[in-house]
């Protein structure tokens, strides 16, 4: 795809400035741009690759303010991450994508299967399963029987959906998600081993989810567990069984919550975070990267530091505290011993 800076101004409702008719083929990193690409300045702190950049165009903020000449032509937005995401999608166009339906795949013949779906190889769709119009699933996709894919769903190389399990409109599943597996569920027994208890529901994801790469999510024991809608999940996270996600939630990789918890709507859940089960999180929480949630918090749009995690101002006071621990004890020492001889004169 060839697209001038023109047709760009155009499309993300910029104002260009410089060479309207320079043409680029793809979008490049600010610092590592080339000639015939586009690139974006959208933290002060990469501004000053903005003037050795060999990108054609650069996307910019309204108010940028250059310090030094540029060489690039400039797009001026009002926000420049949501123009670069129209962008990206604009240039996704150009990657090829799967059409028709593989003769290596195995559909059952009671499936139902929508209008313009794509099946690729060795993929395998069980009996009395229903995919929605418009869906692709990519290679060795499993989905098992009775499922229910939506509409317009992307199923990437290597996904696995298990029984009952419902999967709403638009949803995209990166590579090797698991769907339905089952919950971590086990009965102590008087002499110190274990028995499975069976998990009879299913997993639920609602309209407009995303999954990514290696996460996990486990069906209930009875019932169901909730990805509401427009949720966002990283990689390697998991979720246990009966657990329910709020709408428009994103939660951070490796992070991972425990069975039965309900995480509330547009909370931000950050990277290798871990949440107990049985507890509730309120809508809007905010949980840093590590932290550890051992209780519920009712007070919505509060966060969250530490492990057990604190709110997130009372954890700084605290780690200005506790990081001069090894000073304040040297002190703490020469003070005792001070008294101590003070003491000892006030005895004598």
């Amino acid at each position: 795809m060839q697209i001038s800076a023109k047709e760009l101004g155009l499309l993300l409702n910029g104002v260009v400035e410089g060479d309207a008719s320079v043409e680029v083929s793809g979008p490049s990193k600010i610092e590592e741009g080339t000639e015939g690409t586009i690139s974006f300045l959208a933290h002060p702190k990469y501004e000053q690759y903005a003037y050795t950049t060999k990108s054609s165009i650069l996307l910019v903020p309204k108010n940028f303010k250059p310090e030094k000449p540029l060489s690039s032509t400039l797009i001026r937005v009002d926000n420049v991450y949501d123009s670069v995401a129209q962008l990206l999608d604009t240039f996704e166009g150009d990657i090829p994508q799967l059409s028709g339906v593989s003769e290596d795949a195995f559909i059952h013949e009671e499936a139902l299967i929508g209008k313009d779906v794509s099946v690729g190889s060795f993929c395998v769709i069980g009996k009395k399963t229903i995919v929605g119009k418009g869906s692709t699933i990519y290679p060795q996709v499993f989905i098992d029987e009775n499922v229910e894919v939506g509409e317009n769903v992307t199923l990437y190389p290597g996904v696995k959906i298990f029984h009952a399990s419902k999967i709403g409109n638009n949803c995209v599943l990166h590579a090797n998600v698991v769907i339905g597996s089952d919950g971590f569920g086990f009965a102590p027994r008087e002499d110190g081993t274990y028995k499975k208890i069976p998990q009879l529901g299913n997993v639920i994801l609602e309209d407009n989810v995303e999954i990514g790469a290696n996460t996990v999510i486990d069906r209930a024991t009875m019932g169901s567990t909730i990805i509401r809608h427009g949720a966002k999940l990283d990689n390697l996270i998991q979720v246990a069984h009966n657990v329910e996600v709020g709408e428009s939630t994103v939660i951070a990789a490796q992070a991972g919550i425990a069975g039965s918890t309900k995480v509330g709507k547009n909370a931000m859940i950050g990277g290798q975070a871990g949440i107990v089960g049985h507890v509730e999180i309120a809508d809007g929480t905010r949980v840093q990267a590590q932290s550890g949630i051992n209780k519920t918090i009712k007070k919505e749009d509060t966060a969250f530091y530490g492990s057990p995690a604190l709110e997130y101002n009372n954890y700084l006071r605290s780690y200005a505290v506790f990081r001069r621990l090894p000073e304040l004890q040297k002190k703490i020492n020469e003070l005792e011993k001070q008294l101590a001889e003070l003491t000892n004169k006030a005895e004598k």
